[in-house]
């Protein structure tokens, strides 16, 4: 099976072209066979994981790609641990979302093009290309067609982020994910450029056999490069930016980046090259102090947020940060920050699906304040979406339990000022999930029915609903997740037993500056602690519908991002408009002033000789004479000088 590993990419791939070109007869079921490629690609990885065994890497080429005498670049996969834990990740979590998708989208036309079954299908066929892109990227067996991938990916987010084009705010979040994107791309560029310059390759069995001849400012370099694509592509510290707008496009969108896609690729990057941090001690710093930072500012804003999406949004920023923070420890963490990447993916899917189905049933509103409640009416929602919630705040024995806690003991495993400092962010990072999460579902579902009070944007009065099975299924299976793949990752070692022929056996800190037995209880306690004073704050008393004005600067800095787009703004974007500005005025009356003067002049001096040929010989006879005159004057200067 291994052979035929490209159908994996293939059918989801050729989903994507059918409902691209097939036009208007594959209107009426586009959306049932982009939801059937997705679920044959989950079945066929399905059966060649049970199927194979994965102890060592196992490479097929497909075709030469790229034969340009040393640039020899194959396009080829690559089985192993690694990158089929990513295959039923993606198309697993990605088909249940296709399902939902099918329901949510329904009766949606809002793309500009005024025809509801048309637009249904080219949204489908986006989400086929954006999890076939996806699919390349983590089996791809070589930096190349992993970059092929990433830029795959960066193209369907772009498509799908900007999907209501009747959306001022939905463009602009399209072009800010696309553009921030790319500064993280041109990191990876740069890595994979000097990769082929010392080493003559980028395959990975070349570059990671050849990494350890390098020097190590090389390696190290390179190590920085691909965590600045890292950060891109996973929206982390200095480029997070984009990734709470992305709320812009269709929930699905939502749930499919932030939980089997787009925002893992970047800890996907940093696990695969392993050989290579394991190599530049400062690389894995550099990997653990973004991680470390992000997972605060993303717990931190997401604190302040009454919009339901970019509250789930901030939590990914933050959750994608501990894994970061994970696999920056190096053999201490690969593993566990891939295992809450895996429970990530159940509960956070299962959370940005409710959250699409409490919209459905709320005419899309996304204001917490405006919601309350909503237990009793949306019962199935409640549920799933509660599971969710406790298996992101740590919950004992739900899912985050066993992959965050372990996080948090492993970063606490080093010695001297790192263990306090990481350890102590994560710690923090728990009970300010407890809080923000606790405060989601309190002004959600319950409290006063102050939907009751108001009315939509376009209107019209509230009548919250249950989502139609298409939706709530799909919610249930995540829910399951979310309560049990924790424990079935953990049971025996298993999940780190079977990554340890790709990533390495997992390093166990023999002591800590806290010890291992005290951990669980202080994650717990500090997760605990932001829960109560959640409740305390939003659970005994009244939410007002009007968000209050007269807040503290801690608050006000939250609501804006703690100033990361102003900062973005000041460093980036105003002086990179300068630039552009003086470039364009440079262009213009530089080169271009030189070239057009240059044939101004010559057009205006031949325009003035002109006037001279006259035609006329008295004219040109006068001419001679005075020029002889000027001969003669000047023969006798020289000569009497």
């Amino acid at each position: 099976m291994i052979a035929s590993s490209w159908l994996l990419v293939a059918f989801p791939a050729l989903g994507a072209l059918i409902l691209l070109v097939g036009g208007k007869r594959t209107n009426g079921w586009g959306h049932l066979l982009g939801c059937a490629t997705v679920i044959a690609s989950f079945v066929y990885g399905a059966a060649m994981f049970f199927g194979s065994s994965f102890e060592n890497a196992e490479d097929t080429t497909l075709y030469s790609w790229i034969p340009v005498e040393a640039l020899q670049v194959d396009f080829g996969l690559r089985i192993d641990a690694l990158s089929m834990i990513f295959v039923l990740l993606i198309t697993g979590v990605g088909s249940l979302i296709h399902i939902y998708s099918i329901g949510y989208m329904s009766d949606d036309a809002a793309d500009g093009v005024g025809n509801s079954a048309r637009a249904r299908r080219r949204f489908f066929a986006f989400l086929n290309l954006f999890v076939a892109s996806m699919l390349v990227l983590v089996l791809g067996n070589s930096f190349v067609t992993l970059y092929l991938g990433w830029e795959g990916v960066g193209l369907a987010s772009y498509l799908l982020i900007g999907w209501y084009q009747d959306r001022p705010a939905a463009a602009s979040a399209a072009k800010k994910a696309f553009i921030m994107n790319r500064v993280g791309d041109v990191g990876l560029a740069l890595a994979i450029f000097l990769m082929f310059k010392y080493i003559g390759s980028t395959g990975y069995s070349e570059v990671f056999a050849g990494i350890g001849d390098l020097s190590p400012a090389v390696v190290t370099a390179i190590g920085l490069l691909l965590l600045l694509g890292a950060c891109g592509k996973s929206g982390q510290f200095p480029l997070q930016a984009w990734l709470p707008d992305a709320m812009e496009g269709p929930t699905p969108v939502s749930a499919l980046i932030h939980a089997a896609t787009m925002v893992t690729a970047g800890v996907y990057l940093i696990a695969r090259c392993a050989p290579i941090y394991n190599l530049t001690e400062t690389g894995r710093l550099a990997v653990t102090i973004v991680g470390a930072l992000t997972l605060l500012i993303g717990a931190i804003i997401g604190c302040a947020y009454d919009d339901i999406k970019k509250v789930l949004a901030y939590s990914t920023v933050s959750q994608i940060g501990y894994m970061m923070l994970a696999v920056g420890l190096g053999p201490f963490g690969y593993a566990l920050g891939l295992m809450h990447l895996l429970t990530h993916g159940f509960f956070k899917a299962g959370l940005f699906l409710g959250a699409g189905s409490i919209m459905h049933g709320m005419n899309d509103e996304v204001d917490m304040r405006k919601f309350g409640g909503l237990y009793k009416r949306m019962p199935i929602t409640f549920v799933t979406f509660g599971l969710g919630y406790l298996a992101l705040i740590g919950f004992p024995f739900f899912s985050g339990y066993f992959s965050k806690d372990a996080i948090i003991e492993a970063a606490f495993g080093g010695e001297g000022w790192q263990a306090w400092v990481f350890g102590g962010a994560a710690l923090l990072g728990a009970g300010l999930t407890g809080f923000y999460m606790t405060r989601l579902v309190l002004l959600t579902f319950f409290g006063k029915e102050r939907w009751r009070e108001i009315r939509s944007a376009d209107g019209r009065e509230f009548h919250p609903h249950e989502s139609p099975p298409v939706m709530t299924v799909p919610m249930m299976v995540l829910a399951v997740g979310s309560v049990g793949a924790g424990f079935l990752f953990t049971f025996g070692d298993r999940l780190v037993e079977f990554l340890a022929p790709s990533v390495g056996s997992l390093a166990e800190a023999e002591h800590g500056v806290v010890p291992h037995a005290l951990i669980p209880w202080l994650t717990v306690g500090m997760s605990a602690l932001g829960v109560l004073i959640a409740w305390l704050i939003f659970g005994r008393r009244d939410i007002p519908v009007e968000r209050p004005r007269n807040v503290s600067a801690v608050v006000r800095a939250a609501r804006n991002d703690l100033y990361g787009n102003a900062l973005n703004e000041t460093l980036v974007a105003t002086p990179g408009l300068w630039a552009t500005r003086f470039a364009v005025y440079l262009d213009n009356k530089g080169v271009d002033g030189a070239v057009n003067g240059l044939a101004a002049g010559l057009g205006g001096g031949s325009g003035r000789l002109r006037r001279l040929q006259t035609g006329f010989v008295r004219s040109y006879a006068l001419s001679m004479l005075g020029g002889s005159f000027l001969i003669v004057a000047a023969l006798l200067l020289v000569r009497f000088a």
